[in-house]
Parts: structure tokens; C-alpha cells; sequence
């Protein structure tokens, strides 16, 4: 018997789904979209994950539950209330210049949100894993563009393609460069002077792994275990907010 309770992918869904409540109740998401629909569906997918937290079930059975169906459809659901696929864009045109440095962070913690619901059934038939890492998802990606940060000599942006989507990455290693294939751990979004970061590269000893094994968006291939200890104590102290 599998304890779901303590199953880190389930916690890291249902923290995930309280950061969109809380991020949606803010002044940053100007314009007409169905905030109340969105709220109402982000509940009940809070009631469908706590069911699922404490069934008890065997991965595979979690994975192919009618309450893993109805998370997926339910997000695609909020997006749709968001103003649907391009939801991003409308809303950061609404925006201010003054606004959008707050409202690009709003924008990436409700990506992250989807994007934690949407890897949770791939993460689940993974099996019965005991390890706070596996509660997000770790992809292979393709730096396409670096620069300096505006306010940080000892940061770089970069531009990570994941092969369906590209996101930013805040880094503090100078080496990074154009093509590196890198492992990036899908953390909630943190923001450093300005800029909000997607995700954290992993890295062992000196620098990020700049020569990752695998296709983009995938599992990445072949990553030492000491470069999961950062991300995997950001996941605890996540669960813990």
C-alpha cells in the first residue's frame, strides 16, 4: 500500500494550486477574465488532489484515476477564464511599465501551477518514489540567449528552450553560453532584482552542467545525485510556506 499522504508529488500539486488562489487575488491581472470561474475550478481541484492524497491508491491507479483526467481538464478550463492560450500576452498589454515587473512574477507562478498539474501524471507513473525532487519536473533545455543582468554584475539571464516552450533562468555561474545543453530544475519562480527566474539550472561541484544527455523538455540523462540537493531543499521549504 502505497501512503499517498506523504507523496511528494501530491503535496507539491496542492501547494502549487494555493499559490494560483493567492497570486489571482492580486490587483496585477487587469481586464475582463473570469476570475471568479477560475477560483471556483482551482478549488475543486484542491478537493480532487486531497481526495487523491488520502486514498491510498498505488501510483499507476493514481495515475489513471478519473481525478487525474479532471485535474488536466480543469486546468485547461482556468486558462480558458485567463483569456486562453495567450493569456500571457493579454494581460502584460494591459499592463503598465510600472506593473509588468510585478505582474511578469504573478505570470510565472500561475505558469508554474499549470505546468505542475499538467507533469504531475508523468511524474506519478514514475512510481513510489520517496524524494522530495520528484514533486517537480527536472527537463533538459538549450540555452538560446544570454545577458548581463541589468542591476547584478554576477548574474546572467538566460533564454532556455525546452523544446514546447522557452523560459528565463537566473543564473550566477559567468561560463554559461549560447548552446550549453543544461538540466533545469521547474521550481516556483523566484525574482532577483527585477528579474523572475522559471527555474534553477543543476550543478555539481563547480558551475551548472553544461553537456546534459537527453532530448529537450525530457528527463535529462545521466545527473549526478549531489545536483539535486539545492532544488530538493527548495521543494521542502516550499511545502513548508
Amino acid at each position: 500500500m502505497w501512503d499517498t499522504s506523504k507523496d511528494y508529488r501530491l503535496q507539491v500539486a496542492e501547494k502549487s494550486i494555493e499559490l494560483f488562489l493567492r497570486t489571482i487575488e492580486g490587483r496585477n491581472f487587469k481586464g475582463h477574465w473570469n476570475k471568479k470561474m477560475a477560483r471556483d475550478t482551482a478549488q475543486e481541484m484542491a478537493r480532487e488532489l486531497k481526495y487523491l492524497s488520502y486514498s491510498y491508491m498505488e501510483p499507476e491507479a493514481i495515475a489513471k484515476s478519473p481525478q487525474m483526467v479532471s485535474l488536466e481538464e480543469q486546468v485547461h478550463s482556468i486558462v480558458n477564464y485567463m483569456g486562453g492560450e495567450k493569456w500571457k500576452v493579454k494581460f502584460l498589454d494591459q499592463s503598465t511599465r510600472a506593473e509588468r515587473e510585478k505582474l511578469e512574477e504573478n505570470i510565472a507562478k500561475v505558469s508554474f501551477f499549470f505546468n505542475t498539474i499538467m507533469g504531475l501524471k508523468k511524474r506519478i507513473m514514475l512510481g513510489k518514489i520517496k524524494d522530495p525532487i520528484i514533486g517537480i519536473d527536472i527537463k533538459v533545455g538549450e540555452i538560446m540567449s544570454v545577458s548581463q543582468h541589468p542591476q547584478a554584475d554576477n548574474l546572467i539571464i538566460c533564454n532556455v528552450n525546452l523544446g514546447d516552450k522557452a523560459i528565463t533562468v537566473v543564473t550566477n555561474d559567468m561560463e554559461v553560453q549560447e548552446s550549453n545543453r543544461v538540466a533545469v530544475s521547474m521550481l516556483p519562480p523566484s525574482t532577483f532584482m527585477g528579474i523572475t527566474s522559471d527555474g534553477m539550472f543543476l550543478g555539481a561541484g563547480e558551475g551548472i552542467l553544461k553537456d546534459v544527455k537527453g532530448a529537450k523538455g525530457e528527463m535529462p540523462q545521466g545527473i549526478p545525485l549531489e545536483a539535486l540537493n539545492e532544488s530538493r531543499n527548495i521543494v521542502e521549504g516550499f511545502l513548508k510556506e
